[in-house]
């Protein structure tokens, strides 16, 4: 029985001990000072929470920013005490709730007093305004930092200065905020963003000289009150921290730490308050587009808001290239017609010019058959008056009383042969003057002029002899047969009109290769030509005959230079004229290929 009385005794005694030991409420603080100066800072509010729930006993977890949010996360503390920027983002990750608001204390405004103060060395004096800190380097504690540095973002944003484009560094020291100063002071950077009293309070330490910094941008606050805040700032202000539960928090628990921390009496210059409206936060958060305001692509209607200025430049633009284009169409248009126009007039021209120059062709091959109409009738003749004779003397041995058929037969075979003479003379000559279409053949030039002479006429039967100097092995040439007569009869034409019927001059006419051309040429033994008669004679219309039309040697001209040679004159010696013209020798064609001979 003594033995159970002594158990029971001490299991009271311990259980009496249990209860009287509190249980620990982790507090997570951020340390932007120092994890020193936190739990000195915080100190006196988590002694006033251990009086007023003695079962509770309250420790201090000095974080800093990323900590805070693994901390959290990991459910590592109960509360928090951060600043606005810091509880606006672990409200949406994490449903942190505020259950009291911190009174900083300030005179003029006890609830709005968490800003940035931008601070330069006094001996940079360069630097007076916001915008003065484009191309300048900028100290910061981290770009998460709420005073230290996303309040002076959107203040700098508003002044035309991008942070992260338009400075030439974004210098980021770390915790504590004392390094910013520090990093001004070493001139590692020209500029620094601090939390608003900060300043002042490191010169009331003696850790700064007075005077030694001076702010940039400073401005008067946006607080309800006309004066002016006791501490010099670069921006508008926000309300300050605030004390917040987790989502895993008893809600008993965080009533009374609610209830504990509005009785509090304010302790060096810090106090509680009920809980306030962090609309200001959330405002400066969704104009940075950061925390829980991501920036998403934009809707058409701030698409149209944000750039409506250049979308109705671009629609005046795209206006008038409608209407550039459409002119242009319309000129395009205008154009295409003219030319179309145009093309179809240098066509029938053309077609025009084409007709009348076969037909001017055509006409001098005529004049040409009409000069030689006599040697035409005269060669004509002879066959003519040799059938003739040979059908008479075949009628006298038919009328003989034993007819010589042996003579009958040779007489008959020459009559076919005049006959066939007579034929090849016409035809010849209805070849010559006949309308047809240019057909260009490799040619002989030496049996082209022999057959010329023969439709000219037999040297033998003129009274003006025709010597030939016809080259051997000359290359053949490409060329329309008739139309090459018609210059040799036109040349010879020209000679023989030139030579003196009375002094017994010859016409030459030659052949060679001159040049890698081959070269035709007529002499005549007539009084020659001047200078002037030289260089015009190939014009139309000019000639020195009394009756001449002066188309002769133009169309001469026309017919060699459309074969790809030229024409020219040149006096001839002892005395006349020389006429020559070259034609272009087949490529790469030796003397003795298949040509073709064309002999009469």
């Amino acid at each position: 029985m003594l033995r159970r009385l002594i158990v029971l005794c001490a299991t009271l005694a311990w259980a009496a001990t249990a209860r009287a030991e509190p249980e620990t409420v982790r507090v997570g603080v951020l340390a932007y000072l120092g994890s020193e100066r936190a739990a000195r800072d915080w100190e006196p509010t988590l002694a006033h929470l251990e009086r007023a729930i003695p079962d509770r006993r309250f420790v201090t977890l000095p974080l800093d920013l990323p900590g805070m949010v693994l901390a959290v996360a990991d459910r590592r503390v109960d509360f928090v005490i951060t600043n606005p920027g810091s509880y606006v983002t672990l409200e949406a990750r994490f449903a942190v709730t505020r259950i009291a608001t911190l009174e900083s204390g300030l005179p003029a405004f006890p609830i709005a007093a968490v800003g940035s103060t931008i601070i330069r060395r006094a001996d940079q004096p360069a630097i007076r305004k916001l915008a003065d800190l484009k191309g300048k380097r900028l100290a910061v504690v981290s770009t998460d930092a709420f005073g230290g540095f996303q309040i002076a973002w959107r203040e700098m944003e508003e002044a035309g200065v991008n942070p992260f484009t338009d400075l030439a560094a974004l210098v980021a020291v770390g915790f504590p905020m004392e390094g910013v100063v520090d990093a001004v002071r070493d001139g590692a950077a020209d500029a620094g963003v601090l939390r608003a009293c900060l300043l002042e309070e490191l010169e009331a330490q003696g850790r700064i000289a007075p005077g030694a910094f001076v702010v940039v941008g400073e401005r008067q606050s946006d607080g309800p009150q006309a004066d002016a805040p006791p501490c010099r700032v670069s921006s508008r202000l926000y309300p300050d921290w605030p004390f917040a539960r987790l989502a895993h928090t008893s809600r008993d628990l965080a009533r009374q730490v609610a209830a504990a921390l509005l009785t509090m009496p304010a302790t060096d210059g810090r106090a509680w308050t009920a809980s306030l409206d962090y609309t200001t936060v959330h405002e400066l958060f969704r104009k940075l587009h950061i925390g829980p305001y991501p920036k998403t692509p934009p809707t058409l209607e701030e698409i149209l808001r944000r750039n409506w200025h250049w979308l109705a430049l671009a629609g005046v633009a795209a206006l008038w290239w409608v209407i550039h284009a459409a002119r242009v169409e319309v000129l395009v248009r205008r154009r295409t017609a003219e030319l179309v126009h145009e093309i179809a007039e240098r066509e029938r021209a053309e077609a025009t010019a084409l007709r009348l120059r076969e037909e001017r062709d055509q006409l001098s091959r005529l004049g040409i058959v009409g000069e030689m109409a006599s040697t035409i009738a005269h060669e004509l003749n002879q066959p003519l008056a040799a059938i003739g004779n040979f059908a008479g003397g075949m009628t006298r041995l038919l009328d003989a009383p034993a007819p010589d058929l042996e003579r009958l037969r040779i007489g008959a075979r020459s009559v076919v042969e005049q006959a066939e003479r007579a034929a090849a003379i016409i035809q010849r000559t209805r070849g010559f003057v006949s309308r047809r279409g240019a057909q260009r053949s490799t040619l002989s030039i030496n049996a082209v002029v022999a057959e010329t002479l023969s439709l000219f006429g037999a040297p033998s039967d003129l009274q003006r002899p025709i010597a030939t100097e016809l080259a051997a092995d000359l290359p053949p040439v490409q060329a329309d047969k008739v139309e090459l007569q018609q210059v040799l009869l036109n040349l010879l034409q020209n000679a023989v009109d030139a030579t003196p019927s009375a002094d017994g001059g010859a016409i030459a006419v030659r052949t060679a290769l001159s040049d890698g051309m081959v070269l035709i040429e007529m002499r005549d033994c007539g009084s020659g030509a001047s200078d002037e008669a030289r260089t015009r004679m190939f014009e139309p219309f000019f000639t020195t005959k009394p009756d001449g039309l002066g188309l002769g040697l133009s169309i001469c001209r026309t017919i060699v230079e459309r074969h790809g040679g030229r024409i020219w004159a040149a006096p001839s010696a002892p005395r006349g004229l020389a006429v020559r013209f070259t034609l272009p020798p087949v490529a790469n064609s030796p003397a003795n290929s298949p040509i073709e001979e064309n002999h009469a």
